[in-house]
């Protein structure tokens, strides 16, 4: 775990890009480095078809439980693909086999994983509102107590979990959006983002601060490609990671073959401001640095490259142990 001085670095466990297997070796490997925790997103799909992989979440980070010590994350999307009753029980078995180390993290998600059961996929306003009621039923099942729901999107007849941890996991709102950060700063436990600009992420906290999330855990996963070289960074990123490029919204996307033709137009110059790609240790270690000044409880890494290993060990050696909070 982080000393006093030391900031929360956690290793992003990208399930759509790497065997579960291996996924989970990976994570054993990134706390051996130094690096503290790991979160996997929630996917049924992976973003594009060369990618190869989407495991499921909940399964990948109860094994990983066994193997490593410290906090473990996943961001998923209640509502259509499971009901938010489905979502409550698996958090609150994972917290139960691993007290105190699981966290919740609940977004509206995109077509690309969801639309895959065949409901209707629906605006934005929807989508928002729903994630919001999910998270609603979701909180009233991690009582402990018995309780029912009857809303505008879910219904819960009356029922408890019957497998509860001592204590409920964190819910945190996974957001880009500033107006569903407010609202995600009166109701949820914290908040969880992706890399962007800087200024659009201290704008998000702010608005997350305005609506009650003062003191709340803010998160981040921060996407990156390092390489040896110059140039093999450019190449993982855009082999790799062509979405950080990809400056238009994707959240109606359903194919990861129509998302791998887009990848095709994204160029290097894309990646600015939005992912840092460079063979300087310290660059990077100035970015998470910056990320984490701006008020950032807890970053999770994800290297664009499949040289995972040597990355990790790298950064363990190199850019961890000179981060402050």
């Amino acid at each position: 775990m982080p000393t006093a001085a030391s900031p929360h670095i956690g290793y992003a466990a990208m399930l759509e890009r790497f065997h579960p297997t291996e996924a989970i070796e990976l994570a054993t490997n990134a706390e051996k480095n130094g690096f503290t925790g790991v979160m996997a997103a929630d996917h049924f799909q992976p973003w594009t078809a060369t990618q190869g992989h989407a495991s499921a979440a909940f399964t990948v980070l109860s094994a990983m439980g066994q193997v490593t010590s410290a906090d473990l994350g996943t961001a998923t999307t209640p509502g259509y693909r499971s009901h938010p009753a489905q979502t409550a029980q698996s958090s609150a078995t994972l917290a139960a086999m691993y007290p105190g180390r699981h966290w919740l993290g609940i977004g509206s998600g995109e077509a690309l994983n969801e639309h895959v059961v065949g409901q209707y996929w629906p605006e934005a306003p929807e989508r928002i509102s729903r994630m919001f009621e999910a998270i609603e039923v979701i909180s009233k099942l991690f009582t402990g107590k018995e309780v029912k729901h009857d809303g505008q999107y879910f219904k819960l007849e009356s029922t408890r979990l019957w497998t509860m941890p001592e204590a409920a996991p964190e819910i945190l709102v996974a957001t880009s959006g500033p107006v569903t950060a407010k609202r995600a700063g009166r109701v949820a436990d914290g908040l969880i983002t992706e890399g962007a600009p800087l200024d659009k992420l201290e704008a998000l906290i702010q608005r997350f601060d305005e609506g009650g999330g003062t003191g709340k855990p803010k998160v981040l996963r921060l996407h990156l490609s390092w390489a040896p070289t110059e140039e093999e960074a450019a190449a993982n990123a855009l082999a790799e990671w062509p979405i950080a490029g990809m400056r238009f919204g994707k959240s109606d996307i359903r194919s990861p073959h129509e998302l791998e033709q887009l990848a095709r137009l994204v160029r290097i110059d894309d990646f600015e401001g939005r992912m840092l790609i460079s063979a300087d240790a310290d660059r990077h270690r100035a970015n998470i640095q910056r990320h984490l000044d701006l008020g950032f409880d807890r970053v999770y890494l994800h290297n664009a490259g499949r040289n995972q290993r040597e990355w990790l060990e790298l950064f363990g050696r190199e850019v961890l142990p000179k981060l402050v909070r």
